[in-house]
């Protein structure tokens, strides 16, 4: 991080133990993705809400690296969500329908959209970055919808039939292999992410978080991190894009809607900010929330969902941080049982 951290050899020895204590794997990690590779049998009949949560699950995951290790506020994110779904979906419809290209192709493009826009962010409060996000959003959009020729406009890209997975496994009407391929997605890009932030780099992150000022005074080189920050998440979100493009067949403007990225912000307040797992959780209850009060209430959803957005803000985290402490130290103390 610095020339002083490198001279201080137990301060770097503290710094090492510390990343090497941040990639270990806990057992209730492992648990959490051998639970997310049985969920097509653990519930069969709803790939395609499994696939949507793995989906939401990587755009959360993207948007968390900015607002909760960077502590950049974004009410923009659709933006490069839409450069990602409408890239491999142009890709697919006019150049090659390999869904494993076409990811790669979306990514790219919305890299670097996110490296052009983080020049933008880099500097300012909070408010200021609000506006320019959205405003990127707003005109990406406004793009989207004035070049009919090319995005279909309104009625969106139509006609796009992708091919199969490494050649071997086609898109199903049930979804099954939409859902494997969006988790296999999102658990190689987490491991990505995972890594990146249990690094030297990840720590200068959320020591420009956490005071600026202190960090500047400590050699961190504040602008560069932020835009490479502010890249690595736009990147993650244009495969979240590829993905919705590919499993759906389909690409609207309403990938570049507001709702996007406001519905981004409910995930990660459910399911908290700061640490990398907050936007898969959110993303899981949040769309089984949906789900389940859309089927039971089709035109008043929308407010119960509301009504329990504000009940979990006002004291429901504070419920779940004791119940998972308790779980955490129960399941430590039943490994513990057995190693002894």
């Amino acid at each position: 991080m610095s020339a002083s951290v490198s001279t201080n050899p137990a301060l770097q020895s503290t710094i090492t133990g510390y990343l090497a204590r941040q990639r270990r794997w806990t057992a209730l990690e492992i648990g959490f993705w051998v639970l997310a590779l049985a969920a097509p049998l653990l519930m069969p009949g709803q790939m395609l809400l499994l696939n949507e949560i793995a989906i939401l699950g990587l755009f959360a995951l993207s948007l968390d690296l900015i607002l909760g290790y960077a502590g950049i506020v974004s009410l923009g994110h659709a933006a490069f969500l839409g450069a990602g779904a409408y890239a491999a979906g142009l890709f697919a419809l006019h150049v090659n329908a390999d869904p494993l290209l076409g990811l790669v192709v979306g990514t790219v493009a919305a890299t670097c959209l996110g490296f052009a826009c983080g020049f933008l962010v880099r500097r300012g409060t909070d408010l200021t970055r609000l506006m320019v996000t959205l405003g990127i959003a707003l005109l990406c959009f406004e793009l989207a919808n004035t070049f009919r020729g090319v995005t279909g406009g309104a009625d969106g890209l139509q006609g796009i039939s992708m091919g199969k997975v490494l050649g071997l496994f086609a898109f199903d009407i049930k979804g099954r292999t939409a859902y494997l391929y969006s988790l296999s997605v999102l658990f190689i890009l987490y491991l990505v992410a995972r890594r990146i932030m249990a690094s030297p780099f990840g720590l200068s992150i959320r020591a420009i978080r956490d005071n600026r000022l202190r960090a500047s005074a400590s050699g961190v080189e504040i602008n560069t991190r932020l835009v490479a920050i502010y890249t690595l998440a736009a990147a993650l979100a244009g495969a979240a894009g590829a993905l919705m493009a590919q499993t759906t067949q389909f690409v609207s403007l309403d990938v570049l809607e507001f709702h996007r990225s406001a519905d981004l912000m409910l995930v990660l307040i459910i399911g908290g900010a700061g640490y990398l797992y907050g936007g898969i959780l959110g993303a899981i209850v949040f769309k089984l929330m949906q789900d389940a009060i859309a089927s039971l209430t089709p035109q008043y959803w929308q407010f119960w969902i509301g009504l329990f957005l504000v009940l979990f803000v006002l004291g429901g985290r504070e419920i779940l941080q004791v119940a998972g402490q308790r779980v955490r130290a129960q399941i430590s103390r039943l490994f513990a049982g057995k190693d002894a």
